[in-house]
């Protein structure tokens, strides 16, 4: 069911969107923490580092294409806020227009340059063939996201963010019985974990479909809405693009990172993966706030509401900045008992390993909550160039910190590159913020100035008024 977030308490409003999306980006990592234990426990610490190996090449893409479409939505969102209806199909239009064609680019690149990509980033030989064989997979089947993002976005926009839950829940927990099927059953090995992703991608796209043609009129179609102008596609390209392009430039300095892994050797591989995994549920709140107030702020901002989008960036700081401290500290003193679950108590180098990126990361997950949401809040006003900016000096404090730390301090320097990009980003989102408020409140001073001033002060006699209005009409 849509929702309107521009009346009612902020607070409750954002926290009511954010646990639905917390809940289907739980089900979703609990789906990658399952293809862990298996990886891990059964086809061997060699098996979690080539999909480990991966991880950031697959989500150069893969967050390009999330991020893209998120930014296609905040149009709609707008839209939405500003009760055009009518725009509101025709952005729908748009997104799925510009969505598919490039999902169908990026699928044929990613399948022809996966192999030479992975050498390029110099991936140790004794995991190569199996990493190059998960990638092909997810490659191939890029469509299946491009859909199932472009549509859960869409409804996100109108503020159902319920149904994507129920959708990430269903395909999930078929995947985890793909993954039965497809590496233990079939015995297809790391390629079996792939495709039960992508599978699982389809079932979502597919239950989607099904649910906007049922229950959400306003995304109802006709052959008028797709009757598209350069207007249409500019509005939208002027937001989704840069954000597509931000979470790639991000990616460029995680595929950096990887670089500097894999010259550290297979053990440090596994175990950066075996902890990006916990880290990944860890920042599932602070994501989730994030992508909230992305939407809440993108109707608001259509309905012309400033105060209150104000409100809701406080709102949500303060329970973002709560969360994240708490979750630093049980990464910090409960890592490693974590780490052991999912690759056996035996493994004592890789779990060592991955408790000092969960306690390195897990004193600045504080940074990353008001990074989420400076960053989402500048999106939602549909702002794209100080994000972009910041993007590109999260890239190079992650580059930077990772090739000259890591060449001093081993796999601790490694781990420190993910904080010092996080600060790096963080300041000027935090700064853009700042300067869009303070553009607000003198916008606010001038109509004040302009607004014409009281003949008469409020405590001035009645009569005495009246006396004067009698004297101007005669």
């Amino acid at each position: 069911m849509v929702k309107n977030l521009t009346r009612g308490t902020p607070a409750r409003l954002i926290l009511g969107f954010a646990l639905p999306l917390l809940i289907g980006n739980l089900f979703q990592q609990l789906y990658l923490l399952a293809d862990t234990v298996i990886l891990g426990r059964i086809l061997g610490v060699h098996a979690l580092a080539a999909v480990g190996s991966t991880g950031s090449i697959m989500f150069f893409i893969i967050g390009f294409i999330q991020s893209m479409t998120a930014g296609f939505s905040i149009v709609t969102a707008q839209h939405f806020g500003a009760c055009r209806r009518a725009d509101v199909r025709r952005s729908f239009c748009v997104t799925i227009s510009l969505s598919l064609s490039l999902g169908l680019i990026l699928t044929i690149t990613g399948v022809a340059l996966a192999r030479p990509i992975l050498e390029l980033l110099e991936t140790p030989p004794e995991i190569i063939d199996a990493a190059h064989s998960y990638i092909s997979v997810i490659y191939t089947g890029i469509g299946s996201a491009v859909l199932f993002n472009l549509l859960s976005n869409t409804l996100l926009a109108l503020g159902d963010s319920r149904p994507p839950l129920i959708f990430l829940v269903v395909s999930n927990l078929f995947s985890v019985l793909l993954d039965f099927v497809f590496i233990l059953g079939l015995s297809w090995g790391v390629a079996g974990a792939a495709w039960a992703t992508v599978s699982a991608q389809m079932t979502s796209a597919v239950l989607c479909v099904l649910y906007i043609r049922r229950r959400i009129p306003a995304l109802r179609l006709r052959r008028k809405d797709w009757h598209l102008t350069w207007t249409d596609l500019r509005k939208s390209m002027r937001i989704g693009l840069p954000m597509g392009f931000q979470a790639s430039i991000i990616a460029l300095g995680a595929i950096i990172l990887q670089w500097v892994l894999n010259t550290l050797g297979a053990i440090s591989v596994a175990a950066f993966t075996v902890a990006r995994t916990i880290d990944l549920v860890a920042i599932l709140p602070m994501m989730s706030f994030g992508l909230a107030m992305a939407t809440y702020v993108g109707q608001n901002y259509g309905a012309r509401d400033i105060p209150r989008i104000r409100l809701g960036v406080l709102h949500c700081c303060a329970m973002s900045l709560t969360f994240s401290v708490c979750i630093g500290l049980v990464n910090i003193f409960g890592g490693y008992s974590i780490v052991t679950f999912f690759i056996g108590a035996d493994k004592h180098e890789v779990a060592s390993l991955a408790q000092i990126f969960l306690t390195v990361s897990g004193c600045a997950y504080w940074i990353l909550s008001l990074l989420f949401i400076f960053r989402f809040t500048l999106q939602g006003l549909g702002q794209s160039l100080v994000p972009t900016v910041a993007g590109i000096l999260e890239l190079g404090m992650r580059a930077l910190a990772a090739i000259f730390l890591a060449r001093h301090f081993g796999f601790l320097g490694a781990c420190i590159a993910n904080p010092l990009a996080w600060l790096g980003a963080c300041v000027p989102l935090a700064w853009a913020y700042r300067r869009t408020v303070r553009k607000w409140d003198s916008q606010a001073e001038r109509e004040k100035t302009a607004r014409p001033t009281l003949a008469f002060p409020p405590e001035e006699d009645k009569d005495q008024k009246k006396a004067t209005q009698d004297q101007k009409k005669a």
